[in-house]
């Protein structure tokens, strides 16, 4: 409905998940996205902004802005290098149409992400124009934060490039956002072990799941990471649960050919005899004595046993 373009959600469906991107091909596959995407999110946005002090909204737009910046360097870049690892084994120029529909999504993903975070920054000293922005502000940040889910799971439409593309960028991804962290020791001021968690917890728990997806994309479809995309045969969706299996060496069941009545042992108990229906019946029915006479002719010999009927 035209209503329902107004609307946050259906809005960042319609533009963070075209028709052009693939489904998924398995629903095991669909559940580990569902488990990626939420860790992924803890490394994006930042557990760690719960410190001891309470809520740290400024530093999780400060996460949010660091994590479009880590999108927009190192998403081409890590395809960059698949396609030269691509490239010993067929022709790259094909893939030429989805890798620029991907770009397409991750430049406006960015910018949505840095136009939410400016007027978010800036909404604080906007004074009486805080009544103008506040729901483009609610709107936007609702439209992100949709657009944040259909991204993670589809990781830019990557997958129509190839299907092992949105786990390998979902972990590269992770790990570059913990790697200051981890290189400075700021524990955001958390205790040791809770920092030690927050900041590689997510992390891990991407790369695990990344790899079971590729691992059981390899196993149950064949397909590879390495492998050039159109070396690989396209997967075929398992078939619905609730099909019954045809037994092997049965026949599809064909009806019997022909009139259905013809040639049955009892044939058709409402139809006319066999034979031809206006052709002469054997005999006559009203002169079964007289067989080869006149049908309708004066019988032979005097019907009143040849006396006269009325005396002599």
């Amino acid at each position: 409905m035209a209503r329902d373009l107004w609307k946050p959600k259906y809005v960042a469906r319609a533009v963070f998940h075209p028709a052009w991107i693939p489904e998924s091909i398995d629903p095991a596959v669909e559940q580990l996205k569902k488990i990626r995407l939420i860790a992924g999110t803890v490394a994006a946005v930042g557990v760690y902004t719960f410190v001891e002090g309470g809520f740290a909204f400024d530093e999780m737009l400060e996460n949010m802005l660091t994590a479009s910046v880590v999108l927009l360097f190192i998403t081409p870049l890590t395809v960059g290098i698949m396609l030269l690892v691509w490239k010993r084994d067929g022709d790259i120029r094909a893939l030429k149409p989805p890798l620029f529909n991907s770009l397409k999504l991750l430049l406006a993903f960015v910018g949505s992400i840095v136009i939410t975070v400016v007027l978010l920054q800036s909404a604080g000293g906007a004074g009486f124009f805080v009544l103008i922005l506040a729901p483009l502000v609610i709107w936007l940040a609702v439209f992100v934060g949709r657009g944040a889910w259909h991204v993670g799971a589809n990781f830019f439409g990557t997958a129509g490039v190839h299907r092992c593309l949105p786990p390998l960028l979902a972990t590269v991804t992770t790990w570059l956002m913990a790697l200051p962290d981890l290189l400075t020791g700021d524990l955001h001021g958390l205790s040791l072990g809770m920092g030690v968690l927050f900041i590689l917890g997510a992390p891990l728990t991407v790369t695990g799941i990344a790899l079971m997806e590729m691992r059981r994309l390899d196993q149950r479809y064949g397909i590879r990471l390495k492998a050039h995309p159109a070396t690989q045969a396209p997967p075929v969706p398992p078939m619905p649960p609730n099909a019954p299996p045809m037994p092997p060496g049965t026949p599809p069941y064909v009806p019997p050919q022909g009139n259905p009545y013809g040639g049955s042992p009892y044939g058709n108990p409402y139809g006319p005899p066999p034979g031809n229906p206006y052709g002469p019946q054997p005999g006559h029915p009203y002169n079964q004595g007289n067989q080869g006479t006149n049908p309708y002719g004066p019988p032979s010999g005097n019907p009143y046993n040849g006396g006269n009927p009325y005396g002599s």
